[in-house]
C-alpha cells in the first residue's frame, strides 16, 4: 500500500493517448500532481509535429519522450520523467494487428515495460500500475455441449475462415466469460508482448519491492481515440467512414461479440487499484461483462452519425477471436463498477467526434490491413474496403 502524506504525484506514460489522457483528467480532478511521458507516436498522433494534443491539460507537466530511453541516456527527456513521482501508471504501448510490427511491439510493450520497472526502482517509485489486454486470452474458451462437454479453446482454423465458417469447430457450444484464471492463449504478436509486459512487471515488482498491479483491458473506446491510425479501434474507424459517406465495413458476418468498455471506466479502475492494497501483485480484468456484436455496435454509431448502412466484407483476420467478453467480478469485489453503458458511451463518443474529428481523412483501412497480410478474403472472393 502506498501511504501518501503530501499531494500524490503520478507519472502517466502514454498520457496523451486514449486511456492515458482520461486518467490524467481523473487524477488532476482528485488533486494529484501529474506528469505525462509520451512520444506522440506519429501513427496515432498524426499531424501534431511533436506538440501535445489540445486535450492535454496545462495543469499537467508534459514530457515528450520514449519510455525506452528512460535508462539509456541521462540526457534523454524520459530519464528525468520518473524522478519524484509516487505512482507510475504505465499506459504507453504499441498496438494493432500488424504482423510486420512484431519486433516493434516486443521492443515497446515487453522490453519497454522492463525499462519502466527498472526506472521505477532507480527513482524510488512507490507503486506501478501496468496496462495489459484481453488479447492474452486469444481465442477465448467455450463449453462444448457435445461430445463429452468440458472447457475447451475456441481456437479457429484458417481453412474454415477462408470458407466463411465463422464459428469455432465445436458445435453446439456455450461461450464463457473470461476470468483471470482462464489459461492464456497467445494468438498474436501483440498478445505475446502484453503478456510478457504484465508478467515482467509483476515479477520485477515483487523482486524490487514495488507494489505492482496489471490490468487486462477489454475493448476500450471513447473520445480522443485516434482517427488517423488504421490499426486503432473500430469505433473511430467506423465513425470516420460514416463521416466520409462510406459504410462501416465489418469482418466475417458481424455477429462476433466484444466487451465494449468506455474509457472513463477504465481510467477509474486504474485509480481504484492504486488506492487499494488488496490489488497489489494481482491481475484484474477491466470490462463490462456484457457482449455486444460488432454489427450492433456499428448500427449504434450510424444511429448517431447517420450515413450508409454497415456492410460485411466477408473478409477475416487470422488470430481474431469470435467472442471475447471479460469477467470483471474480481475487480468489482474491490468496489469498481462500470458506469457507462454502450449506448450512452457511443453517444458521448459521437458528440466528441462531431466537434473534434468530423471530416477527418478516411484511413485506408482495408488496403492497409490487406497489404500487411491481416485482412484476408474468403476463397474466391476479394472486396475493397
Amino acid at each position: 500500500c502506498v501511504i501518501l502524506l503530501t499531494v500524490p504525484r503520478a507519472l502517466v506514460t502514454g498520457g496523451a493517448g486514449l486511456i492515458g489522457s482520461h486518467l490524467v483528467d481523473l487524477l488532476l480532478g482528485r488533486g494529484w500532481e501529474v506528469r505525462i511521458l509520451d512520444n506522440l507516436e506519429p501513427a496515432t498522433h498524426k499531424g501534431l509535429g511533436g506538440y501535445r494534443p489540445v486535450w492535454v491539460p496545462r495543469a499537467a507537466e508534459f514530457v515528450n519522450g520514449d519510455i525506452r530511453d528512460a535508462l539509456v541516456d541521462s540526457r534523454a527527456a524520459a530519464a528525468g520523467a520518473f524522478r519524484g513521482v509516487d505512482v507510475v501508471f504505465h499506459q504507453a504501448a504499441f498496438g494493432g494487428f500488424a504482423p510486420n510490427a512484431a519486433r516493434l511491439m516486443t521492443d515497446v510493450n515487453a522490453l519497454g515495460t522492463v525499462t519502466v520497472m527498472e526506472a521505477a526502482r532507480k527513482h524510488g517509485v512507490g507503486k506501478v500500475v501496468v496496462a495489459s489486454s484481453q488479447a492474452v486470452y486469444g481465442y477465448g474458451r467455450i463449453v462444448a455441449l457435445e461430445p463429452g462437454g468440458g472447457l475447451i479453446s475456441a481456437r479457429r482454423v484458417v481453412e474454415r475462415l477462408a470458407n466463411a465458417i465463422w464459428e469455432p469447430t465445436s458445435d453446439p457450444y456455450v461461450d464463457v466469460l473470461l476470468s483471470e484464471d482462464h489459461p492464456t492463449d497467445l494468438a498474436t504478436p501483440y498478445a505475446l508482448s502484453k503478456w510478457y509486459a504484465e508478467r515482467a512487471a509483476l515479477i520485477l515488482g515483487e523482486e524490487y519491492g514495488i507494489p505492482t498491479v496489471a490490468l487486462r483491458y477489454a475493448l476500450t473506446y471513447g473520445p480522443r481515440q485516434s482517427v488517423s491510425n488504421p490499426y486503432t479501434g473500430i469505433c473511430s474507424i467506423f465513425a470516420t467512414r460514416l463521416a466520409n459517406g462510406q459504410p462501416p465495413v465489418i469482418y466475417e458476418d458481424g455477429r462476433q461479440t466484444r466487451d465494449f468498455t468506455y474509457v472513463t471506466d477504465v481510467a477509474a479502475a486504474n485509480l481504484l487499484v492504486t488506492e487499494d492494497a488488496r490489488a497489489d501483485g494481482e491481475v484484474f480484468n477491466v470490462g463490462t461483462g456484457i457482449g455486444t456484436t460488432v454489427m450492433d455496435f456499428a448500427w449504434l454509431l450510424r444511429g448517431e452519425l447517420g450515413g450508409p448502412e454497415p456492410v460485411c466484407s466477408g473478409e477475416y483476420r487470422p488470430g481474431d477471436a469470435r467472442h471475447v467478453v471479460c469477467d470483471s467480478s474480481k475487480l468489482r469485489r474491490l468496489g469498481w463498477e462500470p458506469q457507462v453503458g454502450v449506448g450512452e458511451g457511443v453517444a458521448r463518443y459521437c458528440e466528441w467526434f462531431r466537434e473534434d474529428s468530423w471530416g477527418a481523412p478516411l484511413p485506408d483501412v482495408g488496403n492497409t490491413l490487406r497489404d500487411a497480410g491481416i485482412g484476408r478474403a474468403q476463397a474466391g472472393h476479394h472486396k475493397q474496403i
